[in-house]
């Protein structure tokens, strides 16, 4: 029998049962008496015995090593955020991330591939672009024309003096004083979830030489500022169009996913449809022609 208040025990036993053997790649049996894994599949999957794992869900071994709840965690595909309160239930300090993370989760990437006729820029913590549609090329430039160093969306606005060639990787006015507060919030929210990353301190360092406005902004505590709203900008095909700009967070990988949208019934989504299908008659103007 567990103890009542056996918060690890009752948090394992709930996160086992969430877990089949198709999810971790084990042989399925036909028979089972409850869902999830089996304590003795689990433990093999921890690297444990099956004897400890049941200590542990009973609530009789209430303090396990970093190294038992580390593979725990990892066996029981368990996010950063219940890898935090796993930790937490277990009488230890979470473990700090010590970079910020740059791979495209499956999801997101699922995501992306599906948003082809929507501009869809993903960002990292640093606000470094990852992966982008065709239509964000289309409205914004070509990233991929760009080194990788220049699509930091720092760099660009932070840039003394701004630079008004290539592609402003962002929907926004960057000359504001709201967006540029908004943005340096986000960074510092970055910077206190990742104090080791050694690149991030390094474009830290960058804008704080660069930019006085920049040193400013960093100076003052505002946090939780909006990135969002409603951009316009000026495009060499359509001219002004203004455009619905979200920043969407996932958490759990921390990147940032910004969409740029047009009211519907608007001449700004006339302009943006435009675009789309300059933009697919140029990619299909480009395709090879086959040899039959």
């Amino acid at each position: 029998m567990s103890r009542p208040d056996n918060s690890l025990g009752n948090t394992l036993r709930a996160w086992r049962a969430r877990i089949t053997t198709e999810d971790v790649g084990l042989p399925a049996t036909r028979r089972r008496r409850t869902d999830g894994l089996r304590r003795e599949e689990l433990a093999l999957l921890a690297g444990i015995s099956t004897d400890y794992l049941l200590r542990l869900e009973q609530g009789r071994a209430l303090r396990p090593s970093r190294d038992v709840v580390a593979s725990l965690a990892r066996a029981l595909r368990l996010s950063t955020n219940e890898t935090c309160h796993f930790h937490l239930v277990a009488g230890l300090l979470p473990p700090k991330p010590q970079g910020i993370p740059h791979r495209l989760p499956p999801g997101v990437q699922r995501l992306v591939s599906r948003w082809g006729n929507i501009p869809v820029g993903v960002f990292s913590a640093s606000w470094t672009l990852l992966t982008w549609t065709s239509m964000w090329a289309a409205l914004l430039g070509d990233p991929s024309l760009r080194p990788p160093e220049e699509r930091n969306l720092v760099r660009a606005v932070f840039k003394e003096p701004p630079s008004d060639t290539g592609c402003p990787l962002f929907p926004a006015e960057q000359s504001t004083t709201e967006f540029k507060a908004a943005l340096v919030a986000d960074l510092r929210i970055t910077h206190g979830a990742y104090p080791h990353d050694e690149e991030f301190k390094a474009l830290m360092g960058e804008a704080m030489s660069n930019s006085e406005e920049f040193r400013g902004l960093w100076s003052a505590p505002a946090l939780g500022s909006r990135l969002g709203g409603h951009k316009r900008l000026r495009h060499p095909l359509v001219g002004e169009i203004g455009l619905d700009n979200d920043v969407l967070k996932v958490p759990d990988h921390d990147v940032r996913i910004v969409t740029c949208t047009a009211e519907p019934g608007t001449p700004d989504e006339e302009k943006l449809e435009y675009l789309r299908v300059a933009a697919a008659q140029a990619a299909q103007t480009a395709l090879p022609l086959s040899s039959g």
